[in-house]
């Protein structure tokens, strides 16, 4: 109970120690801790959490882990704790044979920030081995002839622990014959040898029993102890001898299993039994006697394992030859092993990344990486790189660590996915090497608009259409991916004549699809302009627009409309048309008589118009211009055509199918006032007998009162112009008899004036007249001849006016000219009926 109480302070105190130690140190940057070995797992052995100022809860999401080089982990983080634990019963001799100082190296891994920390643990030795013999029992032969004072080797103990735990002393008991004497050895081991104290004689004693114990110093000691036999035999002169005191070989690592490294030999000058030869291993460690056989007869030392330079790199042995009277020798064997490029390099993914963002800076760590190569010098030499073509780089970090960093801006619309093989070589000759590929997606940020497919639309929609028809489709793609991709439509503000442009049409949010909500007619709307936007659906949202040019096609939806001659107050219809036109009976063929003037409300083809006479009293007296509308004479008429000719014009368009509309024309043919009048009288009593009555006789009426309020007017024209001529004349005569032309002096200013005069005046105001039942739409129209046949103002200078009754130098006068035809005297006064 007390030995066990001390062990446990023991303990304590070496782990109070390690924590002060680890303190100490992660104030300088770096984490060491120290742990007794043979502790159960998930002992303590550092507060990692506080020493590197990591916050607890924060653990888990920061992937924070301890990793450990090789296949086995001595040591994990307590996730709730942070406190570096042990993961496994630690054996000191187990991992650090034959080395003063045990310390195992492993790495804090922070995944969130791409970051490691390296830290050492010491793993502290106690005492839990004794010392122990390869062989518990030794049988030794001597001569009772050897010399006292001799010595003779003995094979050592060991002790796989370290420092004070290791073996101290050695101690002989059993026999006075013999004594013990240790040597130190170049690397301060001790060896024991046995020391002939006092002759011995095989008569008394023909064997001698002796102990050999090894004690360590530990705290309680331990002990371990091989048994002598010494066995006394008659004369041997002579011991073996090595013909080296030291054999030296070096072996390359892969050497194979059952290859002869060296010979060693010893010969003896004896003879029979006492010159046989026989070789062992005097010293040799655990590890070397599993790789190296010794032929006790030859003396070859073979390879029974394969060697392993990474392993070890030396073995250091001490070979014993002994003859049959058990006299012997010592040699040193030391065997290097020199490297041999065997070991391909080893890439070690210690945090990586599955998905980065694509809006992640240059020089965002993707992964951090450790590459390890066993084998030493240049095939340890390890060089890494990445295969080209793509946005990443890498770069060495502290010891053997490298980062895998992004070299620019990455674009997850060129690429969503990358493989990254990382490579690395050694420089052995030939150079080996191994990959490791990292796989990377990239991650979607919505930093692309949609755009079109056109740059701009258009569509013609036929007009009266269909509330709710389909007009056209826009589509908009987004070259983002998922919820950034997903594109919506909506209408630009805007109108259309005064009403909201959402009255008009609307879009399908999803779709894109245009559609009319209501019939729209040509006439008023012959085209729309609009903004559709697209919007993704990304935060925040981005967006684009793109102009729709909708076209309303005309239809034929209108009839034409006749503007003259204009619609008759009788007419129930509305497409029926009257009106009175005069023609003079001494017309020759093709004068004009009336034009017909229509339009349609369409466009194009379905407004092109197009007249043709549908009836007519004479078919052969009138002609229609098909395009011009005009209403010419075909002929002159004749004596025997009646005076009242009735046209009815068919004016049609050029639409599917054609819609047409007519004009109905009353021309009379007469050549006086007298005759026109007598004429409209008559067609008024036809049309009183008809049964118009009251209306007929009030058209009449009117029509006189017309006449005469158009003579009056026209008559006191006649005498402002005359009087206006005659002030102008007396003005010139008054003008000449200053000059001083006797010839004229004396003579009236009123004879200057003459009848012929008069009657030029009046031809040159000859104008057509149309004249229609209700005489407010009668049609006045100058004629386009008339107007060369007025007089000028003044006559040349070289030809003065006549006189008033002077003759013609031929005798003869002139008969008077024509009376002017009635409908020339009509053209005049009839437009102030209306």
């Amino acid at each position: 109970m007390c030995a066990a109480g001390r062990r446990w302070g023991r303990r304590q105190r070496v782990l109070l120690w390690g924590v002060l130690l680890a303190a100490w140190e992660a104030a300088w940057g770096q984490l060491r801790y120290s742990v007794p070995e043979e502790m159960p797992k998930g002992s303590f052995v550092g507060d990692v959490a506080k020493d590197l100022g990591l916050q607890l809860p924060a653990l888990s999401d920061r992937g924070v882990r301890v990793v450990t080089e090789g296949t086995r982990q001595h040591f994990a983080l307590h996730g709730k704790t942070g406190h570096l634990v042990t993961a496994e019963r630690i054996d000191r001799e187990q991992l650090c044979e034959s080395v003063e100082q045990c310390v195992l190296h492993c790495e804090l891994i922070v995944e969130g920030e791409m970051k490691f920390y390296e830290i050492e643990v010491e793993i502290t030795d106690i005492n839990d081995n004794a010392p122990s013999f390869r062989e518990a029992e030794k049988d030794l032969r001597l001569s009772e002839t050897t010399a006292p004072g001799s010595r003779f080797s003995l094979a050592e103990a060991h002790d796989p622990d370290s420092g004070q735990n290791s073996l101290q002393s050695y101690e002989l008991s059993g026999d006075e014959h013999f004594s013990l004497a240790v040597q130190t050895g170049p690397g301060g081991d001790q060896r024991p040898e046995l020391v002939l104290a006092k002759a011995m004689d095989r008569e008394e004693a023909a064997f001698h029993e002796l102990v050999l114990r090894a004690s360590d110093g530990g705290d309680p000691s331990r002990t371990g102890t091989a048994r002598i036999r010494v066995t006394v035999l008659d004369a041997n002169d002579n011991a073996p001898v090595f013909s080296q005191a030291e054999y030296t070989v070096r072996v390359p690592e892969d050497v194979p299993v059952g290859s002869v490294l060296v010979t060693v030999t010893a010969t003896d000058a004896d003879e029979g039994l006492n010159g046989h030869v026989k070789y062992s291993f005097q010293r040799i460690s655990h590890s070397a006697s599993q790789l190296f056989y010794l032929d006790s007869e030859t003396g070859e030392i073979t390879v029974k394992k394969d060697l392993d330079f990474e392993e070890s790199s030396s073995y250091e042995l001490e070979v014993q030859a002994w003859d049959g009277g058990e006299l012997s020798d010592t040699a040193k064997v030391v065997i290097t092993v020199t490297d041999v490029n065997d070991n391909v390099p080893k890439i070690s993914v210690r945090s990586a990344l599955n998905e980065i963002s694509e809006d992640a800076p240059s020089g965002t760590v993707v992964a951090l990486l450790h590459v390890q190569d066993r084998d030493s010098g240049a095939n340890g030499e390890v060089r890494c790189s990445l295969d080209g073509g793509i946005p990443f780089r890498l770069e060495s970090s502290q010891g053997s660590y490298y980062r895998v960093v992004t070299a620019r801006e990455l674009d997850r619309e060129q690429e969503s996915e990358y493989n990254v093989t990382v490579r690395a070589a050694d420089g052995g000759r030939p150079a080996l090497q191994s990959s490791r590929v990292l796989s990377l997606r990239v991650l979607d940020v919505n930093d692309n608009a949609p755009v079109f497919a056109q740059e701009r639309y258009s569509a013609r929609l036929p007009e009266n259409n269909v509330a709710g028809a389909l007009v056209l489709r826009v589509r908009a793609r987004d070259a983002d991916w998922g919820e950034n991709a997903r594109v919506r439509y909506r209408l630009g503000e805007g109108g259309v004549r005064g009403l909201p442009l959402s009255s008009y049409v609307s879009v399908q949010a999803e779709t894109g699809a245009l559609y009319a909500l209501r019939s729209f007619d040509y006439e008023e709307v012959r085209e729309v302009g609009l903004w559709v936007w697209a919007e993704d659906g990304g935060s925040p949202a981005l967006s684009s627009n793109v102009s729709v040019r909708l076209l309303i096609v005309d239809e034929n939806d209108n009839a034409p409309q006749v503007l003259y001659p204009p619609a008759a107050s009788g007419s129930g219809s509305g497409s029926g048309w009257a009106g009175v036109e005069l023609a003079a009976r001494s017309s020759e063929a093709g004068a004009l008589v009336a034009k017909v003037v229509a339009v349609d409300a369409d466009a194009g083809q379905n407004a092109w118009l197009s007249y043709e006479l549908a009836k007519a009293t004479e078919p052969g007296l009138f002609r229609v211009g098909l395009h011009s509308g005009e209403v010419r004479t075909a002929r002159s008429p004749l004596a025997r055509d009646a005076s009242r000719q009735s046209l009815v014009v068919l004016v049609k368009d050029h639409g599917r199918p054609a819609l047409s509309a007519t004009a109905t024309l009353s021309v009379v043919l007469a050549e006086s006032v007298a005759e026109l009048l007598a004429e409209l009288g008559s067609a008024a009593q036809a049309e009183a007998a008809a049964g118009t009555g009251e209306a007929g006789g009030s058209l009449t009426r009117w029509l006189v009162l017309a006449v005469a309020a158009v003579s009056c007017l026209f008559l006191g024209f006649l005498l402002l112009l005359l009087a206006l001529r005659l002030r102008r004349w007396r003005r010139s005569q008054q003008q000449l008899l200053a000059a001083g032309s006797g010839a004229l002096r004396g003579v009236p200013a009123t004879h200057f004036v003459g009848i012929d005069g008069v009657r030029a005046f009046l031809h040159s105001y000859s104008h057509d007249v149309s004249l229609t039942a209700d005489s407010r739409k009668s049609h006045l129209r100058f004629s386009a001849a008339s107007c060369c046949d007025t007089l000028p103002a003044r006559p040349p200078p070289d030809e003065p006016a006549p006189l008033l009754g002077e003759e013609d130098p031929a005798g003869a006068r002139p008969a008077d000219p024509a009376p002017p035809p009635v409908s020339s005297f009509y053209r005049v006064f009839l437009p102030f009926l209306s």
